[in-house]
């Protein structure tokens, strides 16, 4: 986490340097350009266009409970590209986090104790990249979750072109996350049975085959060492991702990002 006494300005100065895409001669500037903070309640900024007022009025409904009951806001923005904003050539992760502390999104501090749990999901369209971007406060310990929402839910829609219905799947299980419930997961594809039931099957017919032959031990070793081969590229293909309170309060409270989170490209 940023020590709390320096500025969003130096804040973003320091990731900038951290990333590598910056020198001394543009700390103090606000990389991010032409991207004002939505309301203080509103909690949606979809410059790309990809909602209906009836999606972002739904975000604003679970924004607004989460934030009473967790003073954890999640905001949601769109945009048509990084370039648009400052940010060609960069990566989503770094303007992500830019961003989060050019808003200040989440509150920094309540009753005494550091808080800092504001949620920022940013889509760039142009760029077919997404990212959640966590307040310091959830340290890295949600990244897992994050990386699950981000590829179990978000992305699989957004390939299939349901922007609206990623975006809303997404903020769904950030709330529940943040909230400590269960993350609903994505049904498991067909596909994936069939690969299974087919490695089985194989598997048993090869062993059949080797023992009416009365193969060698050889045998049997080398067909077990091709077996465990593709049977871990087949349990990574299947498995692999690709990342208290209450009370209310504003949604830009002097956060700041940890770093923490997930990306998704489609």
């Amino acid at each position: 986490m940023m020590p709390k006494k320096l500025s969003v300005q130096a804040r973003i100065a320091v990731t900038l340097l951290l990333c590598g895409v910056c020198t001394p001669a543009v700390m103090g500037q606000d990389l991010i350009k032409a991207l004002p903070r939505p309301g203080d309640r509103e909690f949606v900024r979809d410059l790309a266009g990809m909602l209906s007022p009836a999606d972002k009025q739904k975000i604003k409904e679970i924004g607004d409970e989460l934030m009473f009951d967790k003073a954890t806001p999640i905001i949601v923005v769109t945009i048509k590209s990084m370039s648009d904003h400052g940010g060609r050539g960069m990566r989503i992760e770094t303007f992500a986090r830019l961003l989060f502390d050019q808003w200040e999104i989440g509150v920094a501090e309540l009753n005494g104790s550091v808080w800092n749990t504001g949620i920022l999901l940013l889509i760039s369209e142009g760029d077919r990249k997404a990212r959640i971007e966590l307040g310091a406060g959830w340290g890295h310990q949600r990244d897992n979750v994050c990386a699950q929402i981000m590829e179990d839910l978000i992305i699989p829609e957004f390939k299939d072109g349901d922007f609206p219905g990623g975006i809303l799947a997404g903020v769904g299980a950030l709330d529940k996350m943040a909230r400590d419930m269960e993350i609903p997961k994505r049904p498991r594809p067909m596909w994936h049975y069939l690969a299974v039931v087919g490695f089985i099957g194989l598997a048993i017919f090869t062993a059949v085959s080797l023992y009416k032959r009365g193969s060698s031990g050889w045998a049997w070793l080398l067909w077990g060492v091709v077996f465990t081969v593709v049977g871990m590229i087949l349990y990574t293909a299947l498995t692999s991702r690709g990342g208290g309170g209450g009370g209310g309060g504003g949604s830009f409270s002097g956060g700041s990002s940890g770093g923490g989170g997930a990306t998704g490209s489609w």
